[in-house]
């Protein structure tokens, strides 16, 4: 887990710098097109980072992290985590220099990417759509485009020789006056920068050894067709063997690989795999860097069951649980709105959902899971660890939650029913003196059918492989 306190403290100093010059227009772009990606207080720190850098100017003044909490009014580990989503969609480098008492952060504000260049990115643009909707994003696209110029019409314009005339070499100045050299950043316009996949995300020496050079020559795959691929491979959880066929349906009659299909290529693969959907933030799992370490100190049973929550995605997950039906759109809307909306990781999801589903007789109840999913937001949980932790200590409450929602549902006297928790819900201690009865015996029968329904079904799948 990152402890932002190991990475900064609100006495270490900071400068902005921008990359290039800014504009009006780049509001615009991050307001409606980034906004409903980094959520609103991540846009909110990247406005506030941007106002410290005067008109015309590449940087601004230095000042501390403690002002810059007390301008946004959040904490430190809120401000450091939403730093980290500007630097994963290319919005922000950051810079440190180490002093001997204090560091110096440069954060260096990047452009974010022009709307042309948004909509063709393959990854930015689908994952806005399933954020916003359809209808949303073809408002957002014609917002964003206008009318093509009209085909028939004459390009007229002079070349430079033909309006300037031509001058001697031996004319023109090609030292500059003394004193005029200076160690300055010329103001510029830069272009937003991309967003960028790590190299881990697929394996390239897998890929390359299973084609054959007679259909795809190795010098098609340059570096630019190798960053589609990893973009491509994240977004749609394409596979390197997989990826050999969606590259063969975009090669060229030049042995080139158009870049352009090749994303087109990649989407029918998805579509053609998932009945037609598009993929969503549901399909990720726990990053690494939130994952248990070897070091943590749990015993075989806990360690196995936190590791299987930490890989799986949770729309994985909840096909596993449901013995391999696939879960209703309106289930998966569920998971990725608490993700998105409560900045929940996916292994913290997955805890969620386990604890939910146990509970309510695998249904996902949305105001219920919301509720939870909200406290755990603000309790900044972020590892299978401190979901499962949590869920133990608040159970109780949760219990109340869960029966007020069935009161005020059904309108009558609530059910007076035998609770079933998870094993790993109950505490060392007996603390199992509340009001309502566990029936241990029936639980554990439950829970085995569960995971023999998982087994089951992973093991039919290994059988088709």
């Amino acid at each position: 887990m990152n402890y932002h306190w190991k990475e900064l403290v609100p006495v270490d100093r900071y400068v902005v710098r921008t990359n290039g010059m800014l504009h009006d227009y780049d509001r615009k772009v991050m307001t409606m097109l980034y906004q409903p990606l980094i959520g609103v207080k991540a846009y909110s720190l990247f406005m506030s980072l941007w106002s410290e850098v005067e008109e015309n100017k590449l940087s601004g003044s230095e000042s501390t992290h403690h002002v810059l909490m007390s301008m946004m009014q959040l904490p430190l580990n809120e401000i450091y985590q939403e730093r980290l989503k500007l630097e994963g969609l290319g919005l922000l480098k950051t810079y440190v220099a180490e002093e001997i008492d204090t560091k110096k952060f440069i954060y260096e504000l990047q452009p974010p990417l022009s709307p042309k260049w948004f909509f063709q990115d393959g990854m930015l643009n689908v994952f806005l759509y399933n954020r916003v909707g359809k209808n949303r994003y073809q408002q957002l696209k014609a917002f964003f485009s206008d009318e093509s110029m009209n085909e028939k019409a004459r390009n007229i314009t002079r070349n430079f020789d033909e309006v300037f005339q031509s001058v001697l070499l031996s004319e023109l100045k090609t030292e500059p006056e003394e004193g005029m050299e200076l160690a300055r950043d010329y103001v510029d316009r830069s272009k937003g920068a991309t967003v960028s996949v790590g190299d881990e995300v697929f394996d390239f020496s897998l890929f390359l050894a299973g084609i054959s050079e007679n259909l795809i020559p190795k010098k098609s795959i340059t570096p630019s067709v190798k960053e589609a691929i990893k973009k491509l491979s994240y977004v749609y959880s394409i596979g390197p063997i997989e990826m050999k066929n969606v590259v063969l349906d975009a090669m060229d009659v030049n042995e080139e690989v158009n870049i352009e299909k090749l994303r087109k290529s990649a989407r029918d693969w998805y579509q053609l795999e998932y009945g037609g959907e598009l993929p969503s933030l549901v399909e990720k799992v726990q990053p690494i860097a939130y994952r248990v370490a070897k070091s943590d100190h749990l015993d075989d049973k806990d360690r196995e069951l936190i590791e299987q929550l930490e890989s799986l995605t949770p729309k994985q997950f909840l096909v596993d649980i449901s013995g391999g039906i696939e879960p209703a759109p309106s289930d998966l809307r569920i998971l990725e709105d608490v993700m998105f909306k409560y900045q929940l990781l996916p292994g913290v999801v997955n805890v969620l959902v386990y604890y939910v589903m146990l509970r309510t007789d695998m249904k996902l109840q949305k105001g219920y899971v919301e509720k939870i999913a909200s406290h755990w937001g603000r309790k900044g949980v972020k590892t299978v660890k401190e979901a499962v932790e949590m869920a133990k200590k608040e159970h109780r409450q949760y219990q109340e939650w869960a029966e007020a929602k069935t009161s005020n549902d059904k309108k009558r006297r609530p059910i007076i029913r035998k609770e079933k928790l998870p094993k790993w819900l109950k505490n060392n201690q007996n603390e199992e003196t509340v009001e309502k009865e566990i029936d241990d015996e029936e639980f554990e029968r439950e829970r085995r059918k569960l995971e023999e329904k998982i087994k089951r079904f992973k093991n039919k799948q290994k059988n088709e492989e």
